[in-house]
């Protein structure tokens, strides 16, 4: 029992379902990562590829089976009339603004595109854009409603 006397022992059991708050900011957070990934590869010059699983039907048994495909990633930045590049955070088909009437962040070069997106997804792991991820997210589930 003097081994266990060692360990800071606490009361908490692990919860059951992780909130709903805590589940988009991952999802934002995964997206960042990719376009951050994506945006690294275009500096460097070298393909990233992401795969996903799909289901289709093998026409010579009729059998579904899972299928490795490429995933298609869009990226979030474009160049802008001065000629800056300039990046927008999207969820789902919205676009989040990071500051009232301001959806789009200004950065010199591509190498600042990726210091850029590493704060941005720094901010949405801290849950400092979770009222504009919220307001998103509520904006896209109206769409489903008949």
């Amino acid at each position: 029992m003097n081994t266990l006397n060692t360990l800071k022992l606490v009361s908490l059991v692990k919860p059951h379902s992780i909130p709903s708050v805590v589940l988009r900011r991952n999802k934002l957070s995964n997206r960042l990562w990719e376009q951050i990934q994506l945006a690294k590869s275009q500096v460097d010059g070298k393909p990233f590829v992401v795969t996903k699983f799909r289901s289709v039907i093998d026409p010579d048994s009729g059998l579904r089976k899972q299928v490795e495909v490429p995933k298609r990633i869009k990226p979030w930045w474009f160049q802008s009339e001065q000629g800056k590049v300039c990046v927008s955070i999207k969820y789902g088909s919205w676009t989040i603004e990071l500051a009232k009437g301001k959806p789009s962040v200004e950065v010199a070069n591509p190498a600042d595109l990726i210091k850029t997106l590493e704060v941005i997804k720094g901010a949405v792991e801290a849950g400092e854009l979770d009222d504009q991820i919220e307001k998103a997210s509520s904006s896209l589930r109206s769409g489903f409603k008949r």
